[in-house]
């Protein structure tokens, strides 16, 4: 692990180093060089995980496909997603845009006397071990989560985001970082002030989303592929995930437009929660992808990155 851990730090030094600390010197913003290494790390993080795409799930994808693939260019829009947030242009824009009014947010937190939860503290020994105390801000991140993809499919605004993601009628590796601009950055805000107020350390943030990321990668995937009746109940599957995207799952309108509650499988790492919550569906089934009202209706989401991201601004506001 130290090895790892001292490979990782070295690439992150040369590419900082040889490439983001004189841009920021050209660019004037010397000031800055402390997040441009912190966002240096998060470049090197992506590096690694389109590297494990290529080489792991790619191959995955030719050797065992759920459904043949016959629209090429929308999965070429989702690797344009993909790029923008595993090469750190995502967080950079958030850095622009956002970081300012987070950080007043936190301190207006802590003026009201909100503490920062060790979490791991609160077992004694627990700090001691590494893994461990990973694992715990795992189960714990994954849980939020679970409750904020439910609040993408039950809220009417935010659905109207979110649909971006489930119209995408190819699934592939690509295909998790499909998403509205809006949509990601609220997700973002909300995971990162979980993880200041529950103590994540830097180096454990980075690996939980590294480790999210490629998973969710994964489960995306144009792979028919599941765990077997226990590994199903432990990790979230192709398969468990891609029930979640079938065609009229959890994003359903009566006749009076009105939102029906429902859907299955919102888990993002873990089943338990669907399990616990009432909401797992187990069938072992490779249902087409995407949203009724785009399959049935012909509803326009659009074919291109800025075209999908202007009309689920006009979904939002009722205009599409």
């Amino acid at each position: 692990m130290d090895f790892l851990i001292d490979l990782f730090d070295r690439g992150q030094q040369m590419l900082f180093e040889a490439i983001v600390q004189p841009l920021a010197f050209a660019a004037g913003q010397g000031q800055l060089l402390e997040k441009a290494y912190e966002g240096t790390g998060w470049v090197v993080v992506g590096l690694l995980q389109l590297l494990v795409m290529w080489v792991v799930i790619g191959p995955m994808q030719r050797r065992w496909p759920a459904e043949p693939l016959h629209d090429r260019q929308a999965v070429r829009v989702d690797v344009i997603y993909t790029l923008i947030h595993r090469l750190g242009l995502f967080k950079l824009g958030m850095f622009f845009t956002l970081d300012y009014a987070f950080e007043q947010g936190l301190g207006v937190l802590r003026v009201w006397g909100m503490p920062t939860l060790h979490l791991d503290g609160l077992w004694p020994g627990v700090t001691d071990l590494a893994l461990v105390s990973f694992v715990l801000y795992l189960v714990v991140f994954d849980f939020v989560h679970y409750w904020i993809h439910r609040a993408q499919h039950q809220s009417n605004a935010w659905w109207a985001l979110h649909a971006l993601h489930h119209s995408q009628r190819q699934m592939t590796m690509w295909s998790d970082n499909r998403n509205h601009l809006l949509d990601d950055m609220l997700t973002s805000l909300i995971l990162s002030a979980v993880a200041v107020l529950i103590g994540v350390g830097p180096g454990q943030f980075v690996a939980l989303v590294a480790i999210s990321q490629l998973s969710e990668n994964f489960q995306h995937a144009n792979v028919r592929l599941w765990f077997g009746r226990v590994g199903e109940r432990l990790w979230v599957s192709p398969r468990f995930h891609r029930r979640h995207h079938s065609v009229g799952i959890g994003h359903e309108f009566d006749i009076q437009g009105r939102k029906v509650l429902g859907g299955c499988n919102f888990g993002v790492l873990l089943p338990w929660w669907d399990m616990l919550f009432g909401t797992a569906d187990f069938q072992l089934r490779f249902d087409p992808t995407g949203v009724r009202d785009q399959v049935e209706q012909g509803r326009d989401y659009g074919r291109g990155f800025w075209a999908q991201q202007r009309l689920g601004l006009l979904r939002l506001l009722g205009r599409a």
